[in-house]
């Protein structure tokens, strides 16, 4: 059976056209998190150990964390298209999970130089904590708008954000908490889809309150095109294992020196 993701793929076969595609995005949200890993497990090799003796080392390795910030709001945009999309969110949330669970001994390596540490969680399980709390909130959209839908409604947010606060998601540089950010994120895009220039916005301030680049990364969100921009279907499942490979790589050039 097709499902309406399938349908929607059918429909933006022809790619086009200017402005970020979806498969635009990724492209450049990838990059742009390529800098996360870089700077945590292979930056220290080149310009020194961060440390208060070496401010410089600190300087560089914490902006190139910071670059790679901007890619949450797209991440979580993408995230939220694609709860909007699947034809079965359930299905969608278990590969999240299991990217997530991929991804986590590889990251230990790159922050911690171990296979497991408890300090910080991989960003992808900021994702899968959204998707359940967009899954939830969904759930309760057709109830009649009341005080009880709306306490019901910011408990469900509220519990997300200390899940992903418990779990200290994507804190490598201890500056700031994925997580929260990605969560905040997509409940924006959840309640302001249909306003685009408030969402966008909204989105930007937001980020911006949060070191800044992830407002910049919100601000691209306004020059997407709404294509998907693939010219097969199998490309979307070739991103899953980019970032599981980036961590990878990265945690071996750091081990290596």
């Amino acid at each position: 059976m097709v499902d309406e993701y399938t349908r929607h793929l059918e429909r933006n076969k022809e790619v086009k056209g200017k402005g970020l595609s979806q498969f635009r995005m990724k492209v450049l949200a990838d990059v742009l998190l390529f800098f996360s890993p870089f700077s945590v497990a292979v930056l220290p090799h080149i310009v020194g150990t961060p440390s208060r003796e070496n401010m410089f080392a600190l300087s560089v390795c914490v902006i190139g964390e910071a670059i790679s910030w901007a890619s949450i709001p797209m991440f979580a945009w993408l995230l939220y298209q694609g709860f909007e999309w699947t034809g079965n969110a359930w299905l969608y949330g278990l590969r999240l999970l299991v990217l997530a669970l991929v991804c986590e001994v590889p990251y230990d390596y790159v922050v911690f130089g171990s296979a497991f540490d408890m300090r910080s969680q991989n960003p992808v399980f900021g994702l899968v904590v959204a998707l359940i709390v967009l899954g939830i909130l969904d759930l309760m959209y057709a109830w009649r708008t009341s005080v009880l839908k709306v306490v019901l409604s910011a408990g469900v947010i509220i519990i997300g954000l200390l899940w992903d606060f418990m779990l200290s998601i994507g804190q490598t540089q201890r500056l700031m908490n994925v997580g929260i950010v990605t969560l905040g994120m997509c409940v924006t895009y959840y309640y302001l889809h249909s306003r685009e220039n408030t969402m966008v916005f909204t989105a930007a301030i937001f980020g911006a309150a949060c070191v800044l680049t992830p407002g910049l990364g919100a601000v691209a969100l306004h020059y997407r095109n709404d294509k998907l921009g693939y010219t097969h279907r199998w490309t979307r499942w070739a991103f899953y294992p980019v970032y599981p490979i980036m961590l990878v790589l990265c945690a071996a050039i750091g081990m290596a020196n």
